[in-house]
């Protein structure tokens, strides 16, 4: 079929070959089933050539003889096939293969996923049969009047198709999906008055964002998306200048934002450097504001081609606490994302907490389709359309890494590679990019999300657990990689703060996925490397942030001759789907019934600082808390 203009051979998962096992010799690469006597080769990750190699030793047993006709067809296939081309071509990386079926019905985050993929595969008509079927039974439903709207116009069937998205933007559809597209399915609509007319709200607003990113002690990051090739610039003053009056602040700003003028100085208003959004960057713009105050409350405002945003919430944020000063905050952390209507309310419990900033470990959005940049687009697009996050990280500063569902498929591994597979490094990385407002990332020249960053004495090192990944059942695995692994020894070593907090996308204690080789518990060598350097260097005040289980837990790691490590994992934000809870597997608690989010305290001004874990569900309720306390973290 034909997928984004190329050609892409599908596969087969396996072959199956009725043969006489009795006969055939003892093999790791295969399975033999003595009651069938049938033979079955499955390439469920990867080609491997331990199978091929056994299909020719087999041609070459006087046994086998036979055979012979059969297994010579086999060995051709393989040998022609995409599975022995795909190898070299994957580099060590599981295969990318997307669901093709919902493993569970109608969940939320897939349903419209599979169906995009229907329209980018060309089956249209069985996009068309299950977009119906679907809205038999929802019939309200805005996204898939959204989807109909694409599948219509991919038809040709223009009145039709802008009959499905009028009626979406009528059910509550944000106006700025259809302007966001993504623009390849959407452009047998660009000529259209409608999608005209709507764009023109858009010239001055932005379609998606503001969010906020990295703030420090004296900067601040923001991140946009418009409606067209524009340039964009951010402008902030403290709200002590105004007497917290809004309406004042953004009044000034609108006005007034040329840091040379005499108005400007006076009320220490501070701009960022303008910045392009292209259709490059899916016209996102990130801009940076410097030579802010430690610990002040800021308003802000944008500008698109110079001009003022027209519309404007309370745009305000927080500085933080001058780095290495002792301070008191809380974040919000956790993972598991998916796109759930419903659920998309958990923004708003979490924004009634209040956090300083708010860390997403993974499993933010759920792609699951590295080798499409419109999948990948279309699934950030629709969670950063909610007004609920939209009024989140207006003004919470966040800060990502991405797990397995952002970067690849399921409990995947990227390979050792820095450009193979092709898509790592020429979708992936650079849509991830173009979403985020994150710290610089600190892989130098070379892809990777790994970064670190400080909120008053407080360190953060944050992992990327995918890119660099290699086959956990290979020689040798590893989670990080060699580069990766040598920037968080060196930062490690360095790292002054109270307390020092490493995030993983996935969880560090071997009891949190059974016998799963996803979890540290399929890198032991390189987690012990990593503890036994703490322990090495005397690094003391560690604590360890984890996501990927749907649900929320708390851990402790016992060390001989060490400190115990406690893990705080969460990741069920918004999913629907969840894990089971394990108290029995050790956890000092485990929780599952609604969604949640983890709320942790700093409070580093105390004579022996304490870092309290509560697990809050999506109706605001604190359902566990755990009290960790920095004399609890030292070495013996």
């Amino acid at each position: 079929s034909f997928f984004h203009g190329k050609m892409r051979i599908h596969r087969w998962d396996s072959v199956r070959v009725r043969l006489p096992c009795s006969q055939l010799p003892h093999s790791n690469s295969h399975r033999c089933s003595p009651s069938t006597q049938t033979l079955h080769f499955k390439f469920d990750v990867t080609p491997r050539m331990t199978e091929l190699r056994y299909l020719r030793f087999l041609l070459s047993k006087p046994d086998c003889l036979s055979m012979k006709p059969i297994l010579s067809l086999v060995l051709t296939l393989l040998l022609c096939s995409p599975v022995s081309a795909d190898d070299e071509a994957l580099g060590g990386a599981k295969e990318p293969k997307p669901e093709m079926t919902l493993k569970r019905n109608w969940q939320s985050k897939r349903v419209h996923q599979l169906a995009l993929r229907y329209i980018l595969l060309g089956r249209l008509d069985d996009a068309d049969s299950f977009l119906n079927d679907y809205l038999k039974d929802h019939p309200d439903d805005a996204e898939t009047h959204y989807m109909l709207g694409v599948l219509r116009g991919q038809q040709g069937q223009i009145e039709q198709g802008l009959t499905h998205l009028e009626k979406a933007v009528e059910l509550g559809l944000p106006a700025g999906r259809i302007v966001a597209g993504p623009r390849e399915v959407m452009q047998s609509f660009e000529e259209t008055e409608y999608l005209r007319e709507t764009k023109k709200e858009f010239d001055r607003n932005a379609v998606h964002g503001p969010l906020i990113g990295n703030v420090t002690d004296n900067s601040a990051t923001f991140w946009v998306r418009v409606a067209n090739e524009s340039s964009v610039r951010f402008a902030a003053a403290p709200a002590y200048m105004f007497n917290q009056n809004v309406d004042q602040a953004a009044e000034l700003l609108k006005e007034e934002t040329s840091q040379k003028s005499d108005r400007a100085n006076r009320y220490k208003v501070r701009t960022s450097k303008t910045v392009q959004a292209t259709a490059e960057s899916d016209l996102t713009g990130v801009a940076t504001i410097t030579g802010l105050e430690a610990e002040t409350e800021y308003f802000y405002r944008y500008f698109i081609d110079d001009q003022p945003s027209q519309l404007r919430g309370e745009w305000l944020f927080r500085t933080f606490p001058k780095a290495g000063k002792p301070s008191k905050f809380s974040l919000a952390f956790g993972g598991g994302a998916g796109f759930v209507p419903e659920n998309e309310r958990m923004w708003d419990t979490i924004d009634s907490f209040g956090p300083r900033l708010m860390l997403l470990l993974g499993d933010n959005v759920y792609i699951d389709d590295p080798e499409s940049p419109v999948m990948q687009q279309y699934t950030y697009h629709r969670r950063q359309s909610r007004p609920e996050w939209r009024r989140l990280t207006a003004h919470t500063p966040t800060f990502t890494i991405w797990d397995d569902h952002d970067f690849s498929v399921n409990d995947s591994w990227g390979g050792p590679h820095v450009s193979v597979p092709e898509w790592k490094i020429q979708h992936s990385w650079p849509i991830f990019q173009q979403n985020w407002a994150n710290p610089p990332y600190e892989s130098s020249d070379i892809p990777g999300c790994w970064y670190s960053f400080k909120v008053g004495d407080v360190d953060f090192v944050m992992l990327d657990c995918r890119y660099y990944r290699t086959d956990p059942e290979g020689d040798d695995p590893t989670m990080l990689g060699p580069e990766q692994l040598a920037w968080l020894k060196k930062t490690l070593n360095g790292l002054t703060g109270t307390f020092k907090v490493i995030c993983s996308s996935v969880p560090w204690d071997y009891r949190t996925k059974g016998d799963s080789l996803d979890t540290w518990n399929g890198y032991k060598s390189e987690r012990d490397t990593i503890f036994d350097f703490l322990d090495e260097h005397d690094i003391e005040g560690v604590l360890l942030f984890s996501a990927d289980r749907h649900r929320s837990d708390a851990w402790r790691i016992d060390r001989e001759g060490s400190y115990p490590l406690y893990e705080f994992n969460s990741s069920r934000l918004t999913n629907q789907h969840v894990h089971k809870t394990m108290e029995d597997a050790g956890a000092l608690f485990s929780y599952n019934a609604k969604q949640s989010f983890g709320l942790v305290e700093f409070d580093t001004t105390l004579e022996d600082p304490t870092a309290i874990y509560t697990v809050i569900n999506i109706d605001g309720e604190r359902v566990h808390d755990l009290t960790v306390r920095r004399s609890e973290l030292q070495m013996p």
